[in-house]
């Protein structure tokens, strides 16, 4: 991935098949978002790199992705980290060719794919963030999961605070392992999502679960098996993790709520599909279920 340090910003090149209208559309999806802001077509994201917290402004720029540093210049090796976390937030060294081909001889993704073209599968690279949020999102609407997760980040997370707006970073485990599960239940979690989100706190702080000894797994299927070992973590949430924090492109998390809907939509059905269903028609999706979930995730934030 090309990129260029520049006195006061740097500027990485996104690929051909990349689409910042389409991306930042989809990060716009909820106005009780907390962990980024987007204003007048500019993204705002705070990050932690090694022990620096650096406010990024994100924006487009000769179809490049120019990352400026409002509040305090960062040192190129923190640059370099602040490049990796946003090459993998979005996705870039992802190849869609692949995927447009298949998808152009698909009934279902034919369309969504010519229409959103270059939307990338928007990532969360933290793995402690990618879990938690697929906890909270278990079994409930998106809005209260937005709602509840707006409370834990406020509760338990760090902010800066630039031209007065807050700007969030997301609770660490080391954190969220020293609370009680009464604490949570305080802001309307569940006993066993409490519980559930404590415990991998506890298991991420003291070392015995990393993003990297996941990856050292031998195949998708191995690191799904890993996931679902772990309490309060179904197929649907190793799926959901696999997805948006490794970017596995075969990750499926065929029983979504959401999946089922934008089928049930692109499809004209009365009823949402069954699962067998959605399995006849994914059977051409092999190696790229998780983009293919995306775009149908998409297209539900279409006007109807």
């Amino acid at each position: 991935m090309n990129w260029m340090n520049h006195a006061h910003f740097v500027e990485i090149e996104p690929p051909a098949e990349f689409d910042f209208t389409e991306c930042w559309m989809f990060l716009k999806r909820s106005n009780q978002e907390i962990l980024h802001q987007i204003k007048e077509d500019v993204l705002f994201k705070l990050l932690k790199i090694k022990d620096q917290l650096i406010l990024c402004r994100i924006s487009e720029q000769a179809y490049k992705m120019k990352v400026e540093f409002p509040m305090n210049q960062p040192s190129l090796h923190d640059r370099e980290g602040i490049v990796r976390y946003l090459i993998e937030w979005f996705d870039l060294e992802t190849d869609l060719a692949c995927f447009y081909q298949m998808a152009n001889k698909d009934n279902i993704l034919q369309p969504l794919a010519e229409k959103y073209r270059g939307l990338r599968l928007l990532g969360i690279p933290d793995l402690f963030e990618a879990l938690v949020w697929a906890i909270i999102g278990q079994q409930i609407h998106l809005t209260f999961a937005y709602t509840l997760k707006k409370r834990f980040v406020e509760q338990f997370g760090h902010s800066v605070t630039f031209e007065g707006e807050s700007h969030w970073l997301f609770p660490t485990p080391e954190k969220i392992a020293t609370i009680q599960v009464e604490d949570l239940r305080n802001l309307q979690f569940t006993q066993k999502k409490a519980e559930y989100i404590i415990d991998i706190a506890k298991s991420i702080a003291n070392g015995q679960l990393t993003k990297e000894m996941l990856r050292q797994k031998k195949d998708y299927e191995d690191m799904k098996k890993s996931l679902m070992a772990i309490r309060g973590i179904g197929a649907w949430t190793a799926d959901y993790v696999l997805m948006k924090s490794y970017q596995e492109l075969s990750a499926f998390p065929i029983a979504d709520v959401g999946l089922h809907n934008a089928l049930k939509r692109q499809l004209g059905l009365e009823r949402k599909p069954t699962i067998e269903e959605i399995t006849h028609y994914s059977q051409h999706w092999q190696g790229w279920q998780a983009y293919a979930t995306f775009y149908l995730w998409r297209s539900l934030y279409e006007t109807v």
